[in-house]
């Protein structure tokens, strides 16, 4: 939060331009998931099927992450402004939204920082997701090496 605009929003354009390319990738990566899955079991590959796991761990991942976005494109200022508000009380002196980790906080006036409108349960499992993800993908990428040579 930087002190001329203490009650800074995220920007409207890149929070829908990323909604709408989350929402693509999580479509194409569960279609491409599903397609190498039905081709490692014909073809019996765990090669293909760790790749597979991969994508739908990645489309899981994005998708969540989209789902947080979608939280904070539906609450307007009202909303937000009534969630702090029940949150901090009439302590509050600012917003602090982030990206990453994806949040919407309230500040208050001892610059504690109370995280609403996003649910609480997404930036916890989307780090384990992201942590699986990567694991899967260096796996998948480790076999298709190994299997190529």
């Amino acid at each position: 939060m930087s002190a001329d605009q203490p009650f800074a929003r995220h920007d409207g354009v890149i929070l829908l331009l990323v909604l709408l390319l989350g929402a693509l990738a999580t479509a194409v990566l569960v279609l491409y998931g599903i397609r190498v899955l039905v081709r490692a079991r014909a073809a019996a590959s765990r090669a293909m099927a760790l790749v597979s796991a991969s994508a739908l761990v990645w489309a899981t991942t994005i998708g969540l992450y989209t789902w947080g976005l979608l939280h904070l494109l539906m609450a307007d200022d009202y909303t937000e402004a009534r969630a702090c508000d029940a949150a901090m009380g009439k302590q509050l002196v600012g917003y602090d939204p982030s990206f990453i980790p994806l949040k919407f906080g309230c500040v208050s006036s001892d610059g504690r920082t109370v995280s609403v409108v996003i649910p609480s349960y997404v930036n916890p499992v989307l780090a384990v997701l992201v942590v699986c993800a990567v694991t899967l993908t260096v796996f998948a990428v480790v076999r298709s090496k190994e299997k190529s040579t």
